[in-house]
């Protein structure tokens, strides 16, 4: 027993004594929940070490997987696709950009895009009229009327804006959006004050958006990460680099925070018009935060454009999500890529895993499949947006 105590105090002294080597080939120590100073990394607990070799930058260093794994990548939807949240920009303006685009949209098997570019009047009414016209994509474009909120408080704007909307429903508009992201945070008063995203002047026109049966498509801020600060701990740190006018400024800008409540509190005051938040909200780093709003808001729905790196990094989780709230998911794209659809696919379809995204500037890590089971995949791809939105005559979509 004596000689046992003698060896442990004697190796415990020696791993003290190689860990107290400042620099040296044992490692530096730190203090228990210290992190490592700046050019090292954690060797062993309460150890760093920096390389000997040169360091690449976090641009060069492109590790190759050697992961051996079942790979089963999706050119093409299972089912047909509703675009809830497209931008193709020159293709829908006109003839000929239609027909392309109806080719590039088959060989991914999206079957419509909903136009949302938050456009209205004879901007939107020529874009109607040109689909129509089409003998390819009649029935396979709709469109999203927008709204201007600059100057919402000025004497006969809800007035006018109202009487727009009904203008542009009657030429065919089937929903609202999609509206920017400066909503709520560079959009003006009269008074140059910041129109907030529940201001009370807006109340008519969210009542008129429910009387017209129009969905309300609204892109609310951005990510978290883009209003924490731009130092080595932000996840985003590369892509606020590369775009720097991404990185928002406390010292211009609400937060994040407020921003976000001033939403949720639009939501509440507005149970009869059904809203859609791009993007999951900017909450698909936090599920639950998600979840909790669509237990409180029925009215509410989402779409998933540009947040796949969330999706896919957390597969469980993910699936159990769309899974409880299969009914109230839509899919969209955001960006019109359309090579970069099929990561999509294959995040919903398989179960690979361990593989590319498609913009590593968002996202350093790796994406898993989710696995939906086709009920669920039908309502994400197609019958959820043909739900809410009444007014569009579609075909092509499997009972």
């Amino acid at each position: 027993m004596r000689s046992s105590l003698l060896v442990a105090l004697c190796l415990s002294g020696i791993a003290s004594a190689v860990k107290a080597q400042p620099g040296g080939q044992q490692g530096t120590p730190i203090k228990p929940g210290d992190a490592c100073p700046p050019g090292m990394t954690l060797i062993r607990p309460e150890n760093c070490r920096g390389p000997t070799a040169p360091v690449p930058s976090i641009l060069d260093y492109r590790p190759k997987s050697m992961l051996v794994a079942p790979a089963n990548p999706r050119m093409k939807a299972k089912f047909p696709v509703i675009d809830f949240h497209g931008h193709p920009r020159q293709a829908v303006r006109s003839a000929e950009g239609l027909t392309a685009l109806g080719a590039t949209l088959d060989s991914i098997n999206v079957r419509m895009m909903f136009v949302a570019e938050n456009v209205s009047g004879a901007g939107l009414t020529s874009g109607i009229a040109l689909a129509n016209a089409s003998p390819t994509m009649k029935g396979r474009v709709a469109f999203f009327t927008g709204i201007s909120f600059r100057d919402a408080d000025a004497p006969g704007w809800v007035e006018a804006t109202i009487k727009q909307l009904e203008t542009d429903v009657a030429a065919g508009a089937v929903g609202v959006g999609e509206i920017g992201k400066g909503f709520g945070q560079t959009t003006r008063k009269t008074d140059g004050t910041r129109l907030r995203v529940n201001d009370p002047v807006l109340k008519p026109v969210w009542d008129a958006c429910a009387r017209l049966k129009l969905p309300v498509f609204i892109h609310t801020a951005d990510p978290e990460a883009f209003y924490l600060p731009h130092d080595l701990t932000n996840e985003r740190w590369l892509e606020m680099a590369l775009f720097q006018g991404r990185a928002i400024s406390p010292d211009v800008h609400p937060n994040f925070e407020e921003v976000m409540a001033e939403r949720d509190s639009l939501f509440r005051a507005n149970p009869k018009t059904t809203f859609v938040a791009a993007h999951m909200g900017w909450h698909t780093h936090d599920l639950g935060r998600l979840s909790r709003m669509f237990d409180e808001m029925p009215n509410l729905y989402t779409e998933m454009g540009a947040v796949l790196y969330d999706i896919g990094r957390q597969p469980r989780a993910a699936h159990d999500f769309f899974i409880k709230y299969q009914d109230r998911i839509l899919f969209g794209k955001d960006a019109f890529e359309p090579e970069e659809y099929p990561y999509y696919w294959r995040v919903f379809e398989t179960r690979d895993d361990y593989f590319d995204y498609y913009r590593p500037y968002h996202a350093f890590w790796k994406l898993y499949g989710i696995d939906l089971p086709d009920p669920v995949l039908k309502k994400i791809y197609y019958a959820n947006a043909l739900r809410i939105t009444p007014l569009v005559k579609a075909t092509g979509f499997p009972k």
